[in-house]
């Protein structure tokens, strides 16, 4: 067995990315064994993938600072790997690459195209072009190694168990639509009154709508939603990550931002409607396995503005994603489900 250092830090949808990367990377090639190192919230992401081992990065504790990240760099060498990947290319995991190439280690670096990215949003680049996938970006840093790996970009559903206290609701043969309603940038979010809208559109068809993603301020606004709609259930708060994965591979419909919903949606193999404002899937963020045609977005000559999500994408006096209407969004899901059957 080869072993392999994978690093990946974050951010969530970054990190859910990456498994869906290493899934397919393992699958191929049998003679390799992953150590993955990435914060600890993150391990559910990888649970379910053979030969993955999952190591904790903990940067404000046992691995802060340069003499956290060297004491890192040697319990990674403890487990005589033959190589590292390097998936975030940010300061921490340079350094720990720079450790493993002083100790005559093989090391393959993610490239970001930071260029590329800078040059699309700045209009130097056509704003037709394409730019590719994340996850191929992920799969040139094995590829540069020497190994095999053609990614599928395929959906592959999982029959994930239900958690107990939803086994009833789920046994009813109603329709789930999962909303993932938040997103670490302002600029990404759909407004809330209009997400209100579409789940006020979705509750009168009479599908069961479960509500992802967020702290102590986004729960309360879900749980308002759900006092209000009576088939629209809040599962912030309640669940773990691999309880709401669990849930997720039972949806009939993901809706999500530009976010981690989406990536977690591609995780299990449910379809995901995603809803774009100031960033645009051309450049390479879309969920892994998720069809283009099932963005929601409307296109201006002002788009993308930003990569992140974190900067305003002006389209005529109108931020971007208040283009998108309540009813592109409730559209989009009916032609997904009606594919579906």
């Amino acid at each position: 067995m080869n072993r392999i250092i994978v690093t990946r830090f974050s951010a969530m949808g970054d990190v859910a990315m990456t498994a869906s990367v290493i899934r397919e990377f393992v699958e191929q090639n049998k003679n390799i064994e992953i150590i993955m190192v990435s914060r600890g919230h993150f391990a559910d992401f990888f649970k379910n993938i053979p030969r993955v081992q999952f190591l904790e990065i903990r940067p404000k504790t046992t691995h802060k600072g340069l003499f956290g990240l060297y004491r890192l760099s040697r319990e990674l060498l403890r487990y005589k790997p033959s190589a590292l990947v390097d998936l975030h290319n940010n300061l921490r995991s340079r350094f720990i690459s720079l450790f493993f190439k002083l100790s005559n280690h093989p090391v393959s670096t993610l490239n970001k195209r930071r260029k590329e990215k800078k040059s699309f949003i700045n209009g130097k680049t056509s704003k037709l072009l394409k730019l590719p996938l994340v996850t191929e970006a992920y799969a040139d840093a094995f590829r540069n190694l020497g190994y095999t790996l053609v990614l599928s970009h395929q959906l592959y559903k999982k029959s994930n168990p239900i958690p107990e206290n939803l086994k009833d609701l789920f046994s009813k043969g109603r329709t789930f639509i999962g909303i993932a309603p938040f997103a670490q940038h302002v600029y990404k979010v759909f407004p809330e009154n209009k997400m209100e809208e579409v789940i006020a559109q979705l509750h009168k068809k009479g599908h069961t709508i479960l509500l992802f993603g967020g702290g102590k301020e986004e729960k309360q606004k879900t749980e308002a939603w759900s006092e209000k709609y009576s088939n629209t259930i809040s599962t912030i708060g309640k669940y773990s990550l691999s309880e709401e994965l669990d849930i997720i591979a039972n949806l009939d419909v993901m809706i999500s931002m530009d976010s981690s919903g989406m990536h977690m949606a591609s995780l299990v193999g449910t379809k995901c409607v995603s809803i774009w404002g100031a960033t645009h899937p051309n450049l390479g963020f879309l969920g892994y396995g998720q069809s283009l045609e099932n963005c929601v977005q409307v296109e201006h000559t002002s788009r993308p503005s930003s990569i992140y999500g974190n900067k305003p994408c002006d389209c005529d006096g109108v931020e971007a994603i208040d283009l998108v209407s309540p009813e592109m969004v409730v559209e989009k899901v009916a032609e997904v489900l009606l594919k579906n059957k």
